[in-house]
């Protein structure tokens, strides 16, 4: 440990001699409590101060880590300091770094609101959130200071609060950020050493704003959906259970690979400290590392886009695992194909579904022990389905659609893993709604259910399974193709890496299929001989068979590994691609 961060944990040393006594007993009711995930962070440092909260290597290329006592003085810092300067709404810009969780647990200890965006979208579009948010101050991780330009030009009063990300919390190294938490201590200790007392971490109103988490505004501006204290809470607390982060003996040690600033990381920032875990934190996706750490630190659990899943499984430096590792998948439908990659390298997939509006994952597809005895194909297709709802949601529905449908009216497909509808949600992990947007909100709840947007069908089990979004799906000669499915069986080709299917005109069939490819590693393959075997070999049936194949270096992506595919329908209308990205 550093010699700065000793003195730190001197100065919150003296801060708990001096009286910080946290009672989360302190509740208007003997028998209930509010639900707030804040105090999750207090807790794990009552309970276990010395176990290991982070590990990190910072932008100075240093190791950190921390413990939860660590942890929690330095969230208290923060809370402290922001609740001084009574600013309630706070934005974060920056990549997996322990400022970006301590700024979480602070914010919300504060009673402030945090607004965490993606540190990959436009100036403008950056600008937008933050002023559509009504934020008054910014914590920003230094890489990223150029992206505010826009919005400082015309907010020069917002407060910028930069992060240096270093090892250092205090001296030549130490950043702004640092000298907030050091002078939030501070307050701390001239206001009466009240410690967690002095703050909320158990909120008075769980049903009141949490976080606002925005849409990726790949169509339209972006949309600011509302969390609550309460759904943060439950949703955090069913990713434990469906995860299966408290599963073994002894400590979770879960790997930052997802943004957590998509969707407030799926909650996982209030899962994993939940159950005292470490959180190791990665300042970008770097495949060579990952590996490094799950095979030198005992990774156990991580969370990931199937297009990551695909990408780490074919790193130079996979090798099977000597122990199993939990990786929540989810983002957009898996394969069954990636499925079987990742159970042979020990890398069990725990196969979520949802989206922003459901605080992530609100479905897990459940394994069950009849399917031991199934075919590989026909076991991990099960595995690739979305399966059933969350244990803290209610369940899942699918519900039909089209001309002959009213507009609100609710009526359920058929079980029988044919009848095509889209999925809807209620229950306790549906977000509030979207902030400043009455008439989307309306929309995202007609019929009193909250809509998905993806096409599925309802199998006799209770199973869901995606079968696209309902753009992606592609009408040819009147028949439905579901791109989820191609994209499903292209990725069974041996030399394929991964494989996105668009709709393009087709002046005979109106709409036909057409597929980009990225080739494996030291393999060569042209598109004409991927349609030969698509046509020849493979299960494709010939309706859907695409009539091009195109081959390039990388699929345009999300920052949470989505494959963009209003690029690739741009592309395919023959747009130049180094202007669309």
């Amino acid at each position: 440990m550093s010699g700065a961060v000793s003195r730190l944990s001197q100065l919150a040393s003296q801060l708990l001699a001096a009286g910080n006594s946290f009672n989360p007993f302190q509740v208007q009711k003997p028998y209930s409590h509010t639900l707030s995930p804040t105090y999750f962070l207090p807790r794990a440092a009552a309970i276990e101060p010395d176990a290991t909260a982070v590990v990190h290597i910072t932008a100075n290329n240093k190791t950190l880590r921390r413990t939860y006592q660590e942890l929690a003085d330095r969230a208290r810092g923060l809370a402290y300091y922001l609740k001084a300067h009574n600013f309630k709404r706070v934005g974060i810009l920056a990549p997996n770094t322990p400022a970006f969780l301590e700024a979480y647990f602070g914010i919300a200890a504060a009673g402030g609101v945090s607004v965490a965006i993606n540190y990959r979208l436009k100036k403008d579009d950056i600008s937008y959130i933050f002023d559509h948010a009504d934020v008054e101050a910014i914590i920003v991780d230094t890489e990223y200071l150029g992206l505010l330009d826009t919005y400082r030009e015309s907010h020069p009063n917002t407060v910028i609060i930069e992060d240096t990300d270093t090892d250092a919390v205090e001296g030549e190294l130490c950043g702004p950020f640092d000298g907030a938490v050091l002078e939030g201590l501070k307050i701390d200790i001239h206001s009466g050493s009240k410690g967690w007392d002095g703050l909320e971490a158990q909120a008075q109103d769980e049903d009141a704003l949490f976080s606002l988490a925005y849409t990726s505004g790949t169509t339209a501006r972006p949309k600011g959906v509302g969390y609550t204290h309460r759904g943060v809470y439950l949703a955090a607390l069913g990713n434990v259970i469906e995860s299966g982060l408290n599963y073994h003996r002894g400590r979770c040690k879960y790997l930052w690979t997802l943004p957590l600033f998509h969707a407030t990381g799926w909650t996982f920032p209030w899962s994993v400290t939940m159950v005292r875990g470490t959180h190791y934190c990665l300042r970008k996706i770097d495949y060579g590392l990952i590996w490094k750490f799950m095979k030198e630190e005992g990774i156990t659990h991580f969370a990931a886009a199937p297009t990551v899943n695909t990408l780490l499984c074919n790193d130079k430096a996979a090798v099977k695992l000597e122990n199993p590792v939990r990786v929540t998948v989810a983002a957009s439908p898996p394969t069954a194909h990636l499925f079987q990659q990742m159970t042979s390298l020990n890398l069990h997939p725990v196969h979520v579904y949802g989206m922003t509006e459901t605080y992530g994952p609100i479905s897990k597809g459940y394994y069950m022990p009849s399917w031991d005895d199934l075919p590989d194909s026909e076991r991990f297709a099960k595995m690739a389905r979305q399966g059933h709802g969350f244990i803290t949601s209610l369940p899942l529905r699918v519900i039909r659609t089209g001309e002959n449908v009213l507009e609100g009216t609710v009526i359920d497909v058929k079980k029988d893993g044919k009848e095509i509808g889209e999925v809807v949600f209620v229950g306790n992990i549906c977000a509030k709604g979207y902030y400043k947007n009455p008439e989307e909100t309306k929309k995202l709840f007609a019929g009193g259910v909250l809509h998905s947007g993806d096409l599925a069908v309802w199998h006799e089990d209770g199973a869901i399974q995606i079968m696209d979004r309902a753009k992606d799906i592609i009408i040819s000669g009147g028949e439905n193709i579901s791109s989820v499915a191609l994209e499903s069986m292209l990725a069974n080709h041996p030399d394929i890496l991964e494989a996105s299917v668009v709709a393009v005109s087709d002046s005979h069939w109106g709409e036909r299929p057409k597929a980009f490819v990225t080739i494996q590693p030291g393999k060569s393959i042209t598109g004409e001989e991927i349609i030969e075997w698509a046509k020849h070999v493979s299960d494709i049936s010939k309706f859907m068979v695409p009539r091009e194949v195109e081959i390039v270096n990388e699929l345009p992506k999300t920052s949470t590994g989505k494959v963009k595919k209003t690029v690739l329908r741009e592309w395919a209308k023959g747009a130049d691609r180094n202007l669309v990205k």
